[in-house]
């Protein structure tokens, strides 16, 4: 158990430093972008400035989501609070793609009315606060996600995707200046529409996997097939009757039938069911609780 407490405390520390990072990035990139679009008077940048500055509130909408869903579990929630998480995900996944949205949509009304015709043509300097903002945004990406990964946590994920997405925006911007410098300017609502699309096909990804997390999806063929792996190497489990398994949030429940011998006591039987439970507990990080049921292997039992 204090093994269990350390490792959630070291959990709760990583994901509130990440979420840290990843307010003072966006922070960093907006003054970024908007003092050198000021100082270039480049339009472009100072709207990409203003992008990473609001920002900052999706990554508030996660801090609120994930300490509301590691409360522990109360009388009004006794299975805990874990869905929450998949509720802050949905809403980013919605804002991921309403940026995605805007910036197809400018891409197309700029194409439409021609505007990148009249485009002031910028300087190579903007180039080089692009590439810093693109390397920023992808070593934070990559960053996160690793966290994410590593807590099993859907909102740290879809903020991750949310840098992701920003960094496709700014390689459209990156495009912009470069096309207007070589005097190619509809390259940058092109690049636009295109970047606009994986955005909101990122978005769309991230809505299925909370979706699935609230609707209580089971767990992958792989990691069930870890689940019965672990349990067939149980001493005295006989065979497996039934397992199913459901997501709850970040996490895993189980619920298990196994068979075993029929002529042991009701005793022998509970410690094997214990044993099993703990197992899989231990080496299932996600699984929350593994519900076990016996059952007398009555055919074994009789030859």
């Amino acid at each position: 158990m204090v093994i269990n407490l350390k490792k959630t405390i070291s959990n709760k520390k990583n994901i509130y430093q990440v979420t840290i990072v990843s307010i003072a990035v966006n922070i960093f990139l907006a003054v970024l972008k908007v003092v050198s679009g000021l100082i270039t008077k480049s339009n472009v940048m100072i709207s990409d400035g203003v992008h990473s500055l609001s920002d900052v509130f999706a990554t508030l909408v996660v801090i609120i989501g994930i300490k509301i869903s590691r409360k522990k579990p109360d009388k009004k929630h006794q299975y805990g609070h874990e869905r929450y998480e998949c509720i802050t995900s949905i809403l980013l996944s919605v804002i991921i793609f309403l940026t995605g949205l805007f910036i197809g949509y400018n891409g197309i009304i700029t194409i439409i009315k021609k505007n990148y015709i009249t485009m002031t043509i910028p300087g190579f300097e903007l180039i080089f606060i692009s590439l810093i903002c693109i390397i920023t945004k992808e070593l934070t990406f990559k960053y996160i996600k690793n966290i994410a990964q590593k807590n099993n946590s859907s909102a740290l994920m879809a903020d991750a995707w949310h840098h992701r997405a920003d960094e496709l925006s700014s390689i459209g911007v990156f495009i912009g200046i470069f096309g207007s410098i070589i005097g190619i300017k509809i390259l940058e609502p092109i690049s636009c529409i295109a970047i606009a699309l994986l955005i909101m096909k990122s978005a769309v990804d991230i809505w299925h996997d909370s979706v699935d997390k609230m609707v209580d999806c089971s767990v992958s063929e792989e990691v069930e097939k870890n689940i019965r792996n672990i349990i067939n190497n149980q001493k005295d489990v006989h065979k497996i009757d039934d397992l199913k398994t459901r997501l709850f949030g970040s996490k895993i429940y189980i619920d298990l039938e196994i068979s075993v011998d029929s002529n042991i006591s009701l005793k022998k039987a509970h410690q094997i069911a214990h044993n099993v439970h703990d197992e899989v507990e231990a080496k299932i990080k996600e699984c929350k609780h593994c519900m076990i049921h016996v059952n007398p292997d009555i055919e074994k039992s009789s030859n």
